[in-house]
């Protein structure tokens, strides 16, 4: 089956700005996933989407194929990102003719390992769902230490189970979805309007590897855990 990894790297960032090109590690974010791309056995081209000519001379530095500039209307802090990968799934299929896998590969998690691309891929590959997500397992659970607060300021157990549950492992097992990478059949990004409503399987990640950096103190995380040497 063809696999074709895209990285989604617009230009803009309110919460850092330039974050695509942020060094860590001696390199920018963006290099840590091309590169992670190019290290999986499975992925046949790596293709970045960016609207920004800086961000697309670094990505064909760094071995990645920038073959269109991405639309500003869809580089917006509004645009959905869903759009965008319409978007490239037209473009390549147009371009190129169809393939089989499209995985996508966020910026924003620079401590994946290239097995987790893999296993996200095996498991679409093994049928019977449209989308295959990565998830770890959740520091907070909703049944027992996360609360809601009502109009009065009371608080409450954010979800009944409708029984008492005195012990986090007695809670249901919960996950927090991560950005570590995204693995979807191209014809239902192309017929559906968002992933969830299709067939989703997951793949769980370990904690250390699904570091997902939204401000300045995920990226100084990163940089002790790239310099204690805790990286795939």
């Amino acid at each position: 089956m063809s696999v074709i990894a895209f990285i989604f790297a617009r230009g803009g960032s309110k919460g850092l700005p330039r974050k695509n090109l942020r060094p860590l590690g001696g390199k920018p974010l963006l290099a840590w996933a091309i590169d992670c791309a190019r290290a999986c056995p499975q992925v046949d081209r790596v293709i970045v989407s960016t609207d920004d000519e800086e961000i697309a001379a670094t990505a064909r530095a760094f071995g990645a194929e920038v073959p269109f500039l991405r639309p500003a209307e869809l580089a917006q802090d509004q645009s959905p990102e869903w759009l965008a990968w319409r978007h490239a799934v037209k473009y390549v299929q147009e371009h190129s003719g169809p393939f089989d896998v499209f995985l996508a590969v966020p910026v924003t998690s620079p401590l994946r390992a290239p097995e987790d691309l893999t296993a996200c891929i095996q498991t679409l590959q093994g049928g019977d769902c449209d989308g295959v997500v990565t998830m770890t397992p959740s520091a907070r659970n909703p049944y027992f230490n996360m609360v809601r607060q009502d109009e009065t300021g009371k608080i409450a157990v954010a979800l009944d189970a409708g029984y008492v549950i005195s012990r986090r492992q007695d809670a249901p097992e919960m996950f927090d979805l991560t950005t570590v990478a995204y693995a979807v059949r191209p014809d239902f990004i192309l017929s559906a309007d968002d992933l969830f409503p299709g067939a989703v399987k997951a793949v769980v990640v370990p904690k250390e590897r699904a570091l997902d950096i939204d401000d300045a103190m995920d990226l100084a995380f990163a940089e002790f855990l790239v310099a204690r040497g805790q990286t795939p």
